[in-house]
This record gives C-alpha cells, sequence and structure tokens, in this order.
C-alpha cells in the first residue's frame, strides 16, 4: 500500500523489449540503494517488482497488460516518473490510502499558473467510467500523486498544486495531451459495492450514504 506522497522522481535510463512486453531501467539516487530484490515500488503510480538493483538504479518489468493500461506506454529514455516506496507498518498516513492499481488513463489538458499568485491549476480529462468515483474535495491519485479535487466538470476535473508538489514530482515535466496514470479512491468502490448488494440499492443518495456510515 501506498499513501501518494512522492519519494523521489526518478529518470528513465533505459526502455526495453517487444512483443507487447517492456524492461524498465530507472536511475534513482534516494530510493534504489533501500530497494531489495522483488521489493515492491511504485512507478508514477503503478506497482512494479525491483529487480536487478544496482547502486543507483533498478529494473522492472512491465507485463503487456500494464503497457496497454496505463500511462507507462509512453515512456522512454530521460522520461521523468514519480517514485515511492510502499507504507511500513506503523507510519503516518499523510496522503491517502494508493494500491498502485491504476483504474484509467486519463489525459493533461492544462497545467497553468493561477494568475496574481504561486500556485498551479491541473485541468485532467477522466474516462467516463471513473466519474461517478470522483467527488468534489475527495482524494484521487493522479501519475501517483495523492490530490484533492476542487473542482468537477461534464468530463474533467481542476486540481490546485501547490509549487512544491510542482517541483517535487514529474508535473512540471508534463505537457498538455500526456497521458496520465488515474487511480480513484478505493472506499468510493467499496461503498458501491456494499449499497449494490442492499436492499433499495438504486436510489444512492447523500443522506444514504451518511445512514451506512460513509
Amino acid at each position: 500500500m501506498f499513501t501518494g506522497l512522492i519519494e523521489d522522481v526518478g529518470q528513465v535510463a533505459a526502455v526495453t523489449g517487444a512483443g507487447g512486453t517492456l524492461r524498465l531501467t530507472i536511475s534513482t539516487e534516494r530510493l534504489a540503494r533501500r530497494l531489495q530484490q522483488g521489493d515492491s515500488i511504485a512507478v508514477s503510480g503503478v506497482c512494479l517488482t525491483a529487480v536487478d538493483i544496482k547502486k543507483y538504479a533498478f529494473t522492472a518489468d512491465l507485463a503487456a497488460e500494464t503497457v496497454a493500461r496505463t500511462s507507462l506506454s509512453r515512456l522512454k529514455a530521460k522520461t521523468l516518473v514519480n517514485l515511492e516506496l510502499p507504507m511500513k507498518s506503523g507510519d503516518r498516513m499523510g496522503g491517502h490510502i494508493v494500491q498502485g492499481h491504476v483504474d484509467g488513463v486519463g489525459a493533461l489538458t492544462s497545467l497553468t499558473k493561477v494568475s496574481g499568485g504561486d500556485d498551479y491549476l491541473l485541468r485532467v480529462s477522466l474516462p467516463p467510467e471513473l466519474a461517478r468515483y470522483v467527488v468534489f474535495k475527495g482524494s484521487i491519485a493522479i501519475e501517483g500523486i495523492s490530490l484533492t479535487v476542487a473542482k468537477i466538470g461534464r468530463d474533467e476535473i481542476e486540481i490546485a498544486i501547490i509549487p512544491h508538489t510542482f517541483t517535487a514530482t514529474n508535473l512540471h515535466a508534463l505537457r498538455a495531451g500526456d497521458p496520465l496514470n488515474i487511480e480513484v479512491d478505493v472506499l468510493a468502490k467499496y461503498a458501491e459495492r456494499m449499497l449494490a448488494q442492499r436492499p433499495g440499492s438504486e436510489a444512492i443518495t447523500l443522506e444514504r450514504l451518511r445512514e451506512e456510515g460513509f
């Protein structure tokens, strides 16, 4: 399990493979030394297994399914990726529960600096099937970053980005149209599942959710 608090921005050193499967080599001075063979690590929100670990780099294999269903398909040498190690027992939960299981791929609509301020406004288009899990001021993981939804539109969401998040993640290197890994709040999916199995589940309202303890 992860929290969506990025620990390092790594750089893709090499991408090899064919036939739908890929092998990534990622440089990271901060995290490589903390990895052991077989450890999990989130790469831009995708939970991968570290193999062939060096002093300042590690390698991870991508199955064809992962390549097809995540933004990692766009990776090439020198691409920046967000990295996070799994949460340890007893650690503080600084972000929200992130599994590293991408639900879909959105796209960066725009990332602009707020007029007269230091913050940024991120606009992201979402796959229609994920929109029902997104709520105002709710949590969402984008490229593995734990973020808070500021506004919901018809087919996109808006998120306020503070200067630290802009510089300490790969957001500053992305451009309009780039694919983004999206993981919705797993609690929303559990709530939907539980309510669907109870009488009267066809009417899911705010009042109904309060009655159920959400």
